[in-house]
């Protein structure tokens, strides 16, 4: 995986307009708790990480994204672009793992 470390939309998500959903996806992702607003305010918030995942990507593009809502709650987004819009594929709050591996990447 290679990473993408973004401090905001205007630096990697500047050409997309908007989230497209899924209503199966919405469901899974509320199974974990996450409601879909608390996963598009990820990519408005600073930071955020993005990896590529490549090895769950063999039909499409896809992506991790590592970042906090609005709440300041840590989640992993999984998404892929749809044209100009984010569809979220999956939603959860971050592993100790993934927290530590997003603080030690965002630290200025």
């Amino acid at each position: 995986m290679s990473t993408i470390y973004y401090k905001g939309m205007q630096n990697g998500f500047s050409a997309f307009t908007g989230f497209e959903w899924d209503d199966g996806n919405r469901e899974k992702n509320l199974k974990h708790g996450v409601h879909a607003s608390e996963c598009e305010q990820v990519f408005f918030n600073e930071p955020i990480v993005v990896l590529d995942d490549p090895r769950h990507s063999m039909e499409e593009e896809r992506f991790a994204a590592f970042g906090r809502t609005d709440q300041g709650r840590r989640l992993m987004v999984v998404f892929t672009r749809r044209g100009s819009r984010v569809r979220v594929i999956s939603a959860r709050d971050m592993s100790r793992r993934e927290r530590e591996f997003y603080e030690n990447t965002t630290e200025d």
